[in-house]
């Protein structure tokens, strides 16, 4: 018993010691490429940036190094798009990342300030909630109540530290905030300072500061930019993926990464389960079937990659945990229901004519057709 307890004892105190993030931050998970690529990198860098604008590149979208080092590729698509939004960090204009949900905004975005500044924690969040406080400073009421404003009762925002410092901030859902926490940016951005007129200062800018900022197409009209604030940006759109075997790539990229986080059991090839998902997504969202042959109605919701690759990643969970390891209609199906019909009344008579007039009809197809008939009820 004595034993026992000290055996479980020592394992909690181990686990103590050392927890691991969930999700750990770009510049933790690929600290070794960053180093690989510092190594090797002789070309000239901007001021405070841990790489120069061709290591930046090559980290986002992948390679081999003189040195025979890999460097996975972080995003699949137009090299031309990651070389623009890298130029463009290297000057004095903000980069603006647009694009429909799923174009893996935000993970551009935090690859980016990784590889940059060596940090792509400095990040503002943007909600329909979100105050300005968050964007420029807030105060630590007590020490303002007991001192009155001062420095030590500033809280600076990561916007502000991101400024001392010479970083990347970032800002993500840029049009989900209202409109005149969007405009307090643009003091920023324009003039590269940050006035606190509380104690007649102010934090100016140091040489490497930059901004990257995310939003979504979808959102237009929720909270759309000024014209003043849009000027401030170069604005970089990031388009969904050319061909069905560019996103069957991205998905089983990202549902093989997340399973190693999660300490998914390992699961066998599910490469034709993912080529499926992604057929779906892919003839509801364009509204047509791959061959050109039949129009089919989309349904209100986006079906994004990153959707496709949630659904991915529920059907392994269920594969490992409740069946024999091998990803299989039935476990996708449920995933593809919850991600297809979003309003019943209107998404799940598209789904059932889907299903009908394509899926049933489709050579090799007869499982999944039943799988999620069965689903659907």
């Amino acid at each position: 018993m004595t034993d026992s307890r000290t055996a479980e004892a020592s394992e909690t105190a181990e686990v103590a010691a050392a927890p691991q993030a969930l999700r750990p931050h770009a510049e933790e998970s690929f600290a070794g490429e960053l180093r690989a690529l510092a190594a090797v990198d002789d070309r000239p860098r901007p001021e405070r940036w841990r790489l120069s604008p061709w290591a930046v590149a090559t980290y986002l979208l992948g390679g081999e190094l003189p040195d025979g080092t890999v460097i996975t590729p972080k995003y699949i698509g137009p090299r031309r798009v990651v070389e623009v939004a890298v130029a463009t960090l290297a000057t004095d204009r903000a980069l603006l990342l647009l694009g429909v949900p799923g174009t893996a905004k935000t993970w551009v975005s935090e690859h980016l300030a990784a590889a940059v500044s060596g940090d792509s924690t400095l990040l503002v969040q943007g909600t329909a909630g979100t105050a300005e406080d968050a964007v420029r400073y807030g105060w630590n009421y007590a020490r303002l109540l007991a001192e009155g404003p001062s420095r030590d009762a500033l809280v600076p925002s990561p916007v502000m530290r991101a400024m001392a410092r010479g970083a990347t901030a970032r800002v993500e859902e840029l049009t989900r905030m209202p409109a005149e926490v969007q405009d307090s940016l643009i003091t920023v951005l324009s003039e590269k300072t940050l006035p606190v007129p509380e104690l007649g200062e102010e934090q100016q800018a140091v040489r490497g500061f930059n901004l990257i900022a995310t939003a979504n197409d979808r959102d237009r009209g929720v909270n759309d930019l000024s014209s003043a604030l849009r000027r401030r940006f170069n604005t970089v759109v990031l388009p969904l993926p050319g061909t069905a075997e560019e996103e069957v790539g991205i998905v089983a990229r990202r549902v093989e990464q997340i399973g190693s986080s999660l300490g998914l059991p390992p699961a066998a090839d599910g490469t034709d389960e993912i080529r499926r998902v992604v057929t779906v997504f892919r003839e509801l969202r364009d509204g047509v079937t791959g061959d050109g042959r039949t129009k089919v109605k989309s349904p209100s919701g986006t079906l994004s990659t990153a959707e496709a690759i949630s659904v991915v990643t529920g059907g392994t969970a269920l594969a490992a945990h409740f069946g024999d390891g091998v990803l299989r209609a039935g476990d996708v199906a449920a995933g593809i229901l919850g991600a297809v019909v979003r309003d019943p009344a209107t998404d799940g008579v598209v789904w059932k004519e889907y299903l009908e007039t394509v899926v049933r009809e489709r050579d090799g197809w007869q499982d999944f057709y039943r799988a999620c008939r069965e689903v659907s009820g």
